[in-house]
């Protein structure tokens, strides 16, 4: 990476790790609490887990497996696969590497979350920065998959 990429995903990072120590896991009425000496890492989604991730308005999607994450967009149906460094923070996970010389950082973090476009319900929201823009999405795991309709 070079110097201004490692500064946009360090960045990027430090976003997600301030949003993550904001607060803990989504209750039922949608509160937040925060509790100061919790300092374990998040283990809601293994290193071992296939992570799925989808994003409307531009679509974008791909998947995340061991050291590799494809991404996907409808111009580039096979996907650019790259090597991604993991990072578990609080509240969450992030997935970041270099995208044809851009920083890309993925970070998961649990909460329901609607596609907008189906009836379905992913138990992640997935946040991308890639090439310049921010986009917001959907994600799941093998483990934990969505709930509602497959795609034909």
């Amino acid at each position: 990476m070079n110097r201004s990429t490692s500064t946009a995903v360090a960045a990027a990072l430090t976003l997600f790790l301030a949003a993550c120590s904001g607060g803990g896991m989504p209750t039922g009425s949608g509160t937040r609490t925060f509790d100061a000496s919790d300092t374990q890492s998040f283990a809601g989604i293994s290193a071992d887990e296939v992570v799925h991730f989808t994003g409307t308005e531009p679509f974008w999607g791909g998947q995340v497996a061991g050291g590799s994450l494809t991404y996907t967009t409808p111009e580039n149906q096979n996907g650019s696969t790259v090597a991604v460094s993991r990072f578990a923070g609080r509240n969450g996970v992030s997935f970041s590497a270099d995208l044809e010389g851009m920083p890309f950082v993925l970070a998961i973090t649990p909460g329901k979350c609607s596609d907008g476009m189906s009836d379905r319900s992913y138990p992640f929201a997935a946040m991308l920065q890639v090439k310049g823009e921010q986009r917001a999405g959907c994600a799941w795991t093998d483990k934990q998959p969505f709930t509602g309709a497959q795609q034909s």
